[in-house]
């Protein structure tokens, strides 16, 4: 089997757990590079935290999938397009949210601009360089929001049940961390449009990841591997399980498929 692709997750997946690119993980993608692979990170991250993460080399290489498939930017195809929730469903989320724990986390993505309801420090926990904007509750209603994001909140099937089929909703980070994106934004979905850009058929992308917004990538690209510190779910749909992402699980993989020529060089 040939792979014209890779497809990276960042946090716990192609990061440690201090959020870096280790020296062999770095080595192995610019090496599937150097061979024709297209790099393509795929993150529920903003932009601007990638910037932080990623050495310079990759940001100059990769495609970009943003905030789980609802911002996409890729250089080499010119391609950039943006999804958010329309002002009224995001008001509407977040009264309900609100209304069912006043005191919860709750968070808004507005195109790389991150804002809250009240003052948090999330700059540890989240391993950010800034914590959010605060902002009213009623001017916070007004945007279209790229990502609702609510932390160790206590009722989210009631918003699963409740916005579903309106809106992406999906629990990660051992269930401490509700994202609602919009509906029709996902990693999958995402990634699909990029390889129609490059021309490239799914079955040849290999995709790394550990939590539930993998899911749907694991279901539709050729080889999914599921990480060691992954969540079971990815376990059982992955080709392949590597170490964790503390153990260069990334790069044990790819150098093996760069050793067997599994690469489709262009």
């Amino acid at each position: 089997m040939k792979f014209a692709a890779v497809v990276l997750d960042l946090d716990g997946t192609y990061l440690n757990a201090k959020k870096e690119v280790t020296p062999r993980n770095l080595a192995a993608v610019l090496e599937c590079h150097r061979r024709g692979m297209r790099i393509i990170f795929a993150t529920a991250r903003p932009p601007r935290a990638v910037q932080e993460f990623l050495p310079e080399e990759l940001l100059a290489m990769g495609s970009f999938v943003y905030y789980n498939g609802a911002q996409v930017i890729c250089r080499q195809s010119r391609t950039e397009y943006n999804e958010s929730i329309p002002s009224s469903l995001t008001a509407e989320i977040i009264a309900y949210c609100t209304g069912l724990h006043p005191d919860s986390e709750l968070t808004m993505e507005v195109r790389d601009q991150w804002y809250s309801l009240r003052p948090l420090n999330y700059m540890d926990m989240m391993a950010t360089k800034s914590n959010p904007i605060v902002k009213a509750l009623d001017e916070l209603q007004q945007y279209d929001a790229t990502k609702i994001l609510l932390t160790n909140f206590e009722h989210a099937e009631l918003v699963i049940q409740r916005f579903g089929q309106r809106a992406n909703v999906l629990i990660t980070d051992n269930g401490t961390v509700m994202q609602i994106m919009p509906l029709e934004a996902s990693k999958e979905g995402a990634v699909k449009r990029l390889c129609m850009d490059f021309n490239l058929a799914l079955d040849s992308v290999v995709v790394f990841g550990d939590d539930h917004n993998d899911i749907g990538l694991f279901k539709s690209c050729g080889y999914p591997v599921a990480m060691g510190n992954a969540i079971k779910e990815l376990k059982e749909l992955a080709r392949e399980t590597t170490a964790s992402n503390d153990d260069d699980g990334v790069a044990i993989v790819l150098e093996r498929l760069v050793g067997e020529g599994s690469i489709m060089l262009e």
